[in-house]
């Protein structure tokens, strides 16, 4: 029989296991296995069966959770963030650009993890001219003369 102990030692080593193996999946079988210890000292004549459908359902409760609606919100955060930081950066356009064709601009330091980005604005700019980011547009930049 799994006493309300058992569980909650099984969650903490889960969520030490997670500080060893940083793939943030395990950490959501901890949390769970945490939770049931907590019914299971509430309610201590809860059959195992439902103590490990309880444990399996909420494990997969919170890694959906965590899949489809807290990293979306976090990434989302961390995108703005750094979307942010590069609005008026400088760089040189190393290909023309016009309102109709996307052209190629180079920056002096990576930017979002690349030097050279395409780009579009929003009128004709000759290659060799300086430009400055104005928004960041998915996998493009939007710029304009600096």
């Amino acid at each position: 029989m799994i006493l309300w102990w058992h569980w909650i030692v099984g969650g903490i080593v889960l969520v030490v296991l997670e500080l060893v193996l940083p793939s943030f999946f395990i950490i959501w079988f901890g949390l769970a296995a945490l939770l049931v210890g907590l019914l299971t000292l509430i309610a201590p004549g809860t059959p195992l069966a439902a103590q490990l459908f309880l444990w399996a359902a909420a494990s997969a409760a919170l890694t959906v959770l965590w899949f489809r609606v807290f990293r979306r919100i976090n990434d989302k955060t961390r995108r703005s963030a750094a979307t942010r930081d590069v609005i008026g950066e400088a760089g040189v356009l190393v290909q023309a650009v016009t309102p109709s064709a996307r052209g190629k601009v180079r920056f002096q330091r990576p930017i979002l993890g690349a030097d050279e980005w395409l780009c579009a604005a929003d009128s004709e700019i000759a290659a060799g001219t300086r430009v400055k980011i104005v928004s960041v547009e998915g996998r493009f930049v939007k710029i304009e003369r600096a």
